[in-house]
């Protein structure tokens, strides 16, 4: 009983270091970019050693990918809990997306995902992350509105990473300071012209 105490004591605050470290370093990297935060300053905000650090993580590059992919498991769990299955696949596609832009305004997002990450990791190793996250979260939703019928049946991965550009270009823009509810109104256009379009009526027949 004591050993496993131990163990579970000795996991908890391996767990608990591990967890520090990313928050002091998910900080810094949104105030002063990767490049400009050094693996001193991450030890010293985390109040661990630099032992601690190469403990958990190979190198500032393997600690940067961990806050990565927390950050966006954040932003994909942001977009589910706002588009419940409750919801038919065309609003929750539109709650999602809502949930999306809103997600990424939060300080230093936009620099950590779609900046920083892609520049740093490489655009292959983004990709992954975000087909583990949001991407995923927004094919199941394409693909739940296709099975409906309520959106044309297209190729799910296509349209997934064409449409998840063109929101994330969207977040750079807001973030820059361009008008939220135009970005919206066009990303929303793009939803709705993906649905089949409705039957025309019958013409009426001339008769003599």
């Amino acid at each position: 009983m004591q050993q496993e105490s131990a163990r579970r004591s000795n996991r908890d605050r391996t767990e608990a270091t591990r967890a520090d470290l990313i928050a002091a370093a998910r900080k810094l990297f949104t105030e002063k970019s990767y490049a400009e935060t050094g693996t001193p300053e991450i030890v010293a905000a985390a109040g661990v050693t630099r032992g601690a650090l190469y403990h958990h993580f190979a190198d500032k590059q393997a600690l940067f990918a961990a806050v990565v992919e927390q950050e966006a498991a954040t932003v994909a769990d942001e977009i589910e809990r706002a588009s419940p299955p409750a919801l038919d696949a065309r609003d929750a596609l539109i709650a999602g997306s809502d949930a999306y832009l809103a997600a990424m305004r939060a300080p230093g997002r936009t620099r950590l995902l779609l900046l920083d990450g892609p520049a740093v990791l490489g655009r292959a190793a983004m990709d992954a992350i975000d087909n583990r996250h949001g991407n995923r979260s927004l094919r199941e939703g394409l693909v739940a509105a296709m099975r409906a019928q309520t959106m044309t049946r297209l190729p799910a991965e296509a349209l997934t990473m064409l449409l998840a550009s063109a929101f994330d270009r969207a977040a750079l823009a807001i973030e820059a300071g361009s008008s939220p509810k135009d970005y919206r109104v066009v990303l929303m256009a793009l939803i709705d012209g993906l649905s089949p379009a409705l039957p025309r009526a019958p013409r009426p027949v001339r008769t003599r």
